[in-house]
């Protein structure tokens, strides 16, 4: 009798299916992030690839896609707004979006260059400059921010500067339209200086 009741409360605890016919731990889920940059990477090389400025403004597109993808739905919401803001011509308010998009995800470094924008078009081009350098060291292949950094300098009258800035964009992008002709024209300038 005991032997019996060890018996059934064994098979009661014994799993359904053999061990040897239960799945296997599942696959890990893929990290998103880790996936984006994957993905990103893949991009990069095909912008640098890209025949001409239409195929590269479509691998852009695709960027700038993965790039606000990975905020959350509030902080692109006070991008958006800010971006409103500063079309309008509404730099502080805009300013004060991008302030609150920074307080939710100082990572996104979409939000450093439209802050950038701000306070450039409210005159402070020394913020402007450190936001900037905040969205490179966030995403040091962010083109969008290396050009603007390139007109920033090339309003300070530093044109070597802007040069260099120019030229760094343009070998991550080298499709970027208007590109060719804007570093012919820093180029002109720059050596027009040195003389």
């Amino acid at each position: 009798m005991v032997h019996r009741l060890a018996l059934s409360l064994l098979l009661l605890a014994a799993p359904a299916t053999p061990v040897w016919a239960q799945p296997a731990t599942p696959p890990a889920r893929p990290n998103p992030a880790e996936t984006r940059r994957a993905e990103l990477d893949r991009l990069f090389e095909a912008l640098k690839a890209a025949p001409d400025t239409q195929g590269g403004q479509l691998v852009e597109t695709r960027i700038r896609a993965l790039w606000s993808q990975s905020v959350s739905p509030a902080t692109g919401l006070l991008l958006r707004r800010g971006l409103r803001n500063l079309q309008g011509n509404e730099a502080a308010e805009a300013l004060e979006d991008f302030d609150a998009a920074l307080v939710l995800d100082p990572a996104a470094a979409d939000a450093w260059l439209l802050r950038a924008r701000a306070q450039a078009r409210l005159g402070d081009r020394v913020a402007a400059a450190g936001d900037l350098r905040e969205a490179l060291r966030l995403e040091p292949r962010h083109f969008g921010a290396l050009l603007q950094l390139s007109e920033l300098q090339d309003e300070a009258g530093d044109l070597a500067g802007a040069l260099r800035s120019l030229d760094a964009a343009l070998a991550l992008h080298p499709r970027m339209p208007g590109g060719t002709e804007r570093r012919r024209e820093l180029a002109r300038r720059a050596e027009g200086d040195a003389l």
